[in-house]
């Protein structure tokens, strides 16, 4: 998927279209996440669409439930769903940074190489 450390730095087109790829794996991530807790909200809980909606949102983007939970079953639904999107976060995250990260320390890396070898050529 990435390119090797003696390989070229991809061009910055190239680049881009990975980082496009990436930003669609994040938020296939974040989507269906958020689909999955309104589903769970909605039948566990048996909050409306919207209700549901607002309570996966903001548990997921780390704020807490607006609605108080009543059944053992939604009890128990929160709870995981609140640490799997405090693990999606962190996911995501690197998701999206990995591209980036990567770029850097490929750049790094090659900027060493050349000086290495002017430093090699000279003393040989």
């Amino acid at each position: 998927m990435y390119e090797h450390h003696r390989d070229r730095l991809l061009p910055r087109a190239a680049f881009l279209r990975r980082l496009g790829r990436h930003a669609l794996v994040a938020c296939a991530l974040v989507t269906g996440s958020l689909l999955a807790g309104i589903l769970g909200y909605h039948y566990l809980e048996n909050l409306g669409w919207i209700d549901a909606l607002l309570n996966a949102a903001m548990i997921l983007g780390g704020m807490g439930p607006v609605n108080e939970i009543h059944t053992v079953a939604g009890k128990i639904f929160a709870s995981i769903y609140a640490l799997y999107s405090g693990l999606i976060v962190l996911i995501v995250a690197g998701v999206l940074f990995a591209p980036i990260f990567h770029r850097f320390l490929h750049r790094f890396h090659l900027e060493l190489d050349d000086g290495d070898s002017s430093r090699r050529g000279g003393k040989s």
